[in-house]
């Protein structure tokens, strides 16, 4: 007599609750690398606005935007008046003041902007409540 050999109920079982740890352990490093990625598009996007705005400046004569304006950039102007291809994604919500520019996540969940003056040489971070990673 010849029978099918097949997997009982408790090892595909087992096998489940093995992969579910697993899983457990492996998605707080996907999360943690995915923040650190999106961190570090927000600080080379900086760094490549603040680069555009000191060749704007040669240009023009002032910084972009022009004095009084404040509030979110669209990415079309913000490639436009500084010749950029940044921010097409929508990830990210640029801004500017009269003391420099910031870029914040533009997930509601998301807490954290990184933001930069034209005199600093590279971006800070702040958060809340998770901390700013390395």
């Amino acid at each position: 007599m010849h029978y099918c050999q097949g997997f009982t109920i408790v090892e595909l079982l087992i096998v489940v609750i093995i992969i579910g740890i697993l899983v457990t352990f492996a998605a707080p490093q996907f999360i943690t690398t995915r923040e650190r990625a999106l961190d570090k598009e927000a600080q080379a996007n900086l760094k490549l606005i603040q680069a555009a705005e000191k060749i704007y400046r040669t240009e023009v004569g002032g910084y972009f935007p022009p004095p009084g304006y404040s509030g979110p950039w669209s990415n079309q102007v913000l490639n436009d008046n500084l010749k950029l291809s940044v921010a097409t994604q929508g990830k990210w919500t640029y801004y500017t003041d009269s003391n420099g520019f910031a870029v914040a996540c533009k997930n509601p969940a998301c807490s954290k902007y990184w933001y930069m003056y034209m005199s600093y040489e590279e971006p800070a971070c702040q958060s809340n409540p998770e901390p700013c990673l390395p």
